[in-house]
């Protein structure tokens, strides 16, 4: 039989069922995938057809129909109710809605025919629960006491209700998840919560006999029933209970507390089949915000809870290691627990901590004693939920106990006033720290055993227990240490004897071998480094002292590449995070340097990338050390360092050399005398000089030398060495480019001429060639030598660096950019040149006319043809406009002495700018935009004001109201309405002596004179000019309306004015109306974060220890 028959209307029931058949099983069952696709095509044709729903209740109550089909033809009708139930008649509307009701029922009257029918039943309930969000209330008041009145029936039918009343609760009320933030989320809830509780307040009123108060009576009516029902049928208690989960996140509170459910819920935990979703239904309850007047009912709650929790589980039970050994349902009850325990405890712990009675107190300590328990757990999400609290604790104790007014007191005071307090959480705050402490001990220790991972740490040991080089970050991880770091850094505070007690114990530990293994070591190691700052500094010393002498220790004890790869990251890793220590005692960092050069020799993945990183870090916070002769030293380290560089480096790869070199730079920097300063940076050059004039004395010889791979690789590496030491040393590093630049200028001539000749013998597809891309890869180095140079160069040397540096290398640079082909071109001549007028803030006329006609039009050629091609030239291109704009900002209007010639060039600075505030891609728009209104900033006082607005003031406009009203450009809406308030004010202010328009031209002067009615001016042309454009743009909104709008416009001097008025004329335009329009409050949400931000760093640094004294910044100086 043919599929197509399918579509023809005129089949009967019976033949279309038989069709549908045969169309499923060959689209399910068929070997052949021509047969499955045309089968699937003819299904899609009949589902996309506004009829198709038609035929479903045939098909439903046809006992022909396969399974398939029957879900099928539910799909069809799932499809018309979403999308086409607004079309159909009230009558038609009804009687299909009966339908569903009457098949639901009918699927659910026995557990025969609901286990059979499962699949079609839970997608025909998602339906019904469609048509109940397009109906309810409106058309179908009575639909909840109609279920539940139903619900009373049958047990079947019963389980079914609860499972739709679950999924209506989750589709219409919990419409957030997914859509909306967390926060959000929680807001909705504690609102509607307040409006329900409102209503059930009032139920002497009768106000309150609605849908809320049916579901609660149902599930009451199946709890009544929970003793026979625990064994007969578990499943509709559970599925009751997941119906109370999701209803109890909004109903009113007197239902919750008013009532028994509290005790009917704990006494649930007994039974090992409900004990999941009975703790899941006190997840929520636990979690609300509530008022004092249900304080007796919360405290109630726990004291229970507890006491029903030590029955089942004492908290004695080693939960860690019986959750890895437990089925899914078990570890569901674990992280329940950790749900349960953590809300409770944010939303409740303030009334616990003020109850001083017994029964309360312990069942408050028996409570974060399961916590911590809970928090060994190895999976990585139940953990997270715990630690949610236990930050949370620690941070509200160290702000009510360490104070800014004990801020002054030793920690070891501190530590004795925890130790010494008595009493219960009630009394007072030291009683409350007191309380916890024995808690907050043991977390110290799971937290110190679980320590997560830093993001300075590459070494880790792979899923084989293999240790390897890390390749990627882990960004969980991370955000993890983030927050176990600020925790302990707070439990640190808290009791640091007691920290350091149970460090320096489990170093121990690991010295003798008694709890050795590399995660150990290494989660000890973490923990350690992230305390840094949050002891006092004498602390600090006796503690790190003995840590790192374990640690050497451990070096020299352990076996094994693995084993000494771990122990010599945790070295680098801990010393790394303490510069404190290291400044204030040379001999151990003298020591761990030595140690460090040591680790650059092992060849072990990671370890030599490590060493490396962690000796630049060294430098920049201690540099000073290494250049001043230290007590019992005939020299400063860094010369000692210098004579013994080869071996040092001998086995590195070149990126760690030229991170080596770079850490060398900041040393020297920091030396005062700048002979002996110049002596070291020589000396510091002396390898990559010599390794470069052989290159250059072979090459005088033999120019093919030139053209071999290994020469341009050396090339590369030399350059990059110089490029990081110039970015490190700063102006100083002037001493080695005079030695090296002549050379470096004579090698980028050489290569540009040998691409030339390669393009013209071979077209454009030189390029591409492996040699071409290592000559370009040397020209770029050389490019970016120069330009981190500039980055630094001193004020002093302005003058030298303009003779020496710029003048020599603007025939090479710029005449080789200008005739070569666009994609031979190196967009780091273009972000050189821009670095250049930066640093010199700004270049003479003639150099910004060569600089112009070299680089602007040739570079707008290459990037205008389309959005997408040469990325990098485009976006270093406005990054060389934005510097003449911000330094050179009168030579654009003398870039040739002939008139005409001189403003075709400035026609084109102003057709780039355009066209980047017309990019599509963000930051190229932002960029072109910042350069208009710093442009129109600049010209506002300048004697160019009435030539740039007679000329381009009605193209930037235009273009600038082209992009301000399309949706594309949302993002850049701030920059867009300041520029356009700066171009009507200056336009119309009375600034401008000359007309801004065409006098030849009708349209402009009718605008200028209102068709003659008002005397010529540019007020009036501009307000007519407004007018013409927005009429013709927005026909959809009328004259009055437009008016009002320019009006708006001309009149508003105030910039946050004139952005309401804009934002109000966008969203009555068609193209915003129907839009999301977030992007036109960006600025506003933008300086939210600035605000969260700073309110962030605030935070942290009230607290010593919270922002790692190795991330401040650079204090090496001291």
């Amino acid at each position: 039989v043919s599929m197509e028959r399918l579509l023809d209307p005129s089949i009967s029931d019976a033949d279309f069922v038989a069709i549908l058949n045969g169309t499923m099983e060959t689209m399910y069952l068929s070997t052949n995938m021509q047969e499955r696709n045309a089968a699937q095509a003819v299904l899609t044709q009949f589902q996309e057809r506004p009829d198709a729903w038609i035929r479903v209740d045939k098909v439903l109550d046809s006992p022909a129909a396969s399974q398939s089909s029957r879900f099928f033809a539910i799909q069809v009708l799932g499809e018309m109710v979403k999308y086409r139930w607004k079309t159909l008649p009230r009558g038609t509307a009804e009687s299909v809605r009966n339908y569903v009701v009457n098949k639901v029922i009918e699927l659910s009257s026995t557990d025969e025919v609901m286990a059979r029918e499962k699949m079609n039943l839970t997608k025909l309930n998602g339906v019904l629960v469609m048509v109940v969000k397009q109906e309810w209330p409106a058309h179908w008041r009575t639909f909840i006491s109609d279920l539940v009145g139903a619900s009373k029936t049958s047990a079947s039918l019963c389980e079914n209700n609860m499972a739709i009343l679950a999924l209506l609760s989750e589709e219409v009320f919990e419409f957030s998840q997914g859509v909306m933030k967390q926060d959000r989320i929680v807001e909705l809830k504690n609102q509607f919560n307040d409006e329900f509780a409102a209503v059930f307040h009032r139920r002497a009123e009768e106000q309150f006999n609605d849908e809320f108060a049916a579901v609660f009576q149902l599930c009451q009516y199946v709890f009544e029933q929970a003793d026979a029902l625990k064994s007969s049928r578990p499943s509709l208690l559970n599925g009751t209970l997941h119906t109370l989960e999701r209803f109890l996140m909004w109903i009113p509170l007197g239902y919750i507390y008013e009532t028994q459910l509290i005790e009917l819920l704990v006494a649930f935990i007994q039974h090992p089949a409900l004990r999941t979703s009975a703790l899941r239904c006190l997840v929520e309850v636990g979690a609300l915000n509530v008022s004092s007047m249900y304080a007796a009912r919360i405290k109630t709650l726990l004291v229970l809870f507890m006491q029903q929790l030590s029955a089942i589980l004492p908290v004695t039970t080693d939960i860690a290691s019986a959750y890895d050994a437990s089925d899914d349902a078990t570890q569901g009850f674990v992280m329940a627990l950790a749900l349960f325990f953590s809300g409770f405890f944010k939303s409740h712990v303030a009334l616990l901590d003020a109850d001083p009675s017994h029964e309360v107190q312990t069942a408050t300590k028996l409570g974060h004693e399961y916590l911590v328990n809970i928090s060994r757990v190895s999976n990585v999400e139940v953990f997270k939920t715990c630690l949610e609290w236990w930050h949370r604790l620690a941070n509200d104790l160290y702000s009510s106990e360490c104070s800014p007014m004990g801020m002054g007191r030793s920690p070891l005071v501190l530590g004795m006033i925890s130790n010494s307090a008595g009493g219960g959480a009630g009394g007072g705050m030291r009683g409350r720290r007191a309380f916890y402490a024995p808690i907050l001990s043991a977390v110290r220790r799971v937290m110190i055993s679980r320590m997560a991972k830093p993001e300075e740490v590459l070494i880790v040991e792979d899923e084989n227990g293999e240790v390897v080089r890390e390749t990627t970050k882990d960004t969980d991880a991370i955000a993890l240490y983030k927050t176990m770091r600020e925790t302990l850094v707070f439990l640190t505070h808290l009791d640091p004897l007691d920290t350091e007690h149970i460090m320096l114990e489990r170093m121990t530990k690991q010295i003798d071998e008694s709890e050795w293994s590399r995660n150990n070591l290494n989660t000890l190691c973490w923990a350690i480094g992230s305390i840094s700052g949050a002891m006092g500094e004498e602390e600090e010393k006796k503690f790190l002292v003995t840590v790192i002498k374990d640690l050497l220790q451990l070096c020299e004890m352990k076996r094994g590449k693995d084993n000494k790869a771990v122990v010599a990251s945790n070295i680098m890793y801990v010393v790394g995070q303490y510069p404190r220590f290291l400044r204030a005692h040379w001999k151990f960092l003298k020591t761990v340097v030595n140690k460090n050069f040591e680790f650059m020799h092992e060849t072990h993945p990671g370890v030599q990338d490590m060493a490396c990183d962690t000796f630049l870090k060294i430098a920049q916070k201690c540099r000073r050390k290494f250049v001043t002769t230290q007590v019992g030293e005939t020299k400063p380290f860094i010369v000692e360092m210098l004579e013994t560089l080869p071996d040092i480096i001998a086995e590195l790869e070149p990126h760690q050399i030229q991170s080596f070199y770079e850490a060398c730079g900041c040393i020297i920097a920091a030396h005062g005398d700048v002979s002996i300063r110049n002596q070291l940076i020589v000396k510091l050059f002396e390898l990559p000089n010599q390794s470069w004039q052989q290159i250059i004395f072979a090459a005088n010889s033999d120019e093919s030398v030139l053209q071999n791979r290994d020469t341009m690789k050396k090339f590369v590496n030399i350059l990059k060495t110089n490029t990081r030491v110039a970015s490190s040393l700063g102006g100083p590093y002037l001493v080695q480019l005079k030695w090296i630049y002549p050379d470096m200028l004579k090698v980028y001539r050489v290569y540009s001429d040998l691409i030339s000749a390669a393009v013209a013998a071979q077209g454009a597809h030189a390029t591409k060639t492996a040699d071409a891309r290592n000559m370009r890869a040397v020209k770029k180095e050389v490019l970016r030598v120069i330009e981190a140079f500039l980055a630094f160069a001193e004020p002093k040397d302005k003058a030298l660096v303009l003779k020496e540096v710029v003048e020599p290398m603007s025939e090479p640079i710029l005449g080789n950019y200008y005739s070569s082909i666009p994609e031979a071109r190196d967009a780091e001549v273009l972000s050189l040149f821009a670095e250049i007028i930066s640093a010199m803030k700004g270049l003479e006329v003639p150099a910004i006319r060569l600089i112009v006609k070299s680089l602007i039009s040739v570079t707008l050629d290459m990037i205008r043809n389309n959005f997408e091609d040469f990325p990098d030239a485009r976006l270093n291109f406005f990054r060389l406009l934005a510097a003449i704009n911000r330094h050179s900002f009168p030579a654009l209007f003398q870039l040739d002495d002939n008139p005409p010639a001189a403003e075709a060039e400035f026609r084109v600075v102003i057709n780039a700018i355009i066209w980047a505030f017309k990019h599509t891609e963000r930051n190229v728009a932002e960029t072109g935009l910042t350069i208009l209104l710093e442009f129109i900033q600049n010209i506002q006082n300048s004697p160019y004001v009435d030539y740039f607005f007679r000329l381009f003031f009605k193209l930037v406009l235009n273009d600038l109201l082209s992009v301000l009203t399309d949706t594309l450009h949302k993002p850049g809406f701030k920059l867009q309405t300041m520029i356009l308030m700066y171009l009507l004010q200056i336009s119309t202010s009375g600034q401008l002596k000359e007309p801004i328009w065409s006098a030849e031209l009708a349209q402009d002067a009718a605008c200028a004179s209102a068709n003659g009615t008002m005397q010529p001016s540019n007020a009036v042309f501009v307000r007519n000019h407004l007018m013409q454009l927005l009429k013709s743009a927005f026909p959809n909104l009328s004259d009055a309306q437009v008016s009002e709008v320019v009006r708006n416009m001309l009149e508003s001097t105030d910039e946050k004015v004139f952005k309401g008025h804009i934002r109000d004329f966008l969203v009555q335009t068609k193209e915003f109306s129907a839009g999301d329009n977030t992007d036109l409050y960006d600025e506003e949400r933008q300086a939210a974060l600035v605000e969260q931000q700073r309110l962030e760093q605030e935070r942290l640094a009230r607290t010593p220890g919270l922002v790692a004294p190795a991330s401040l910044p650079d204090s090496g100086l001291q």
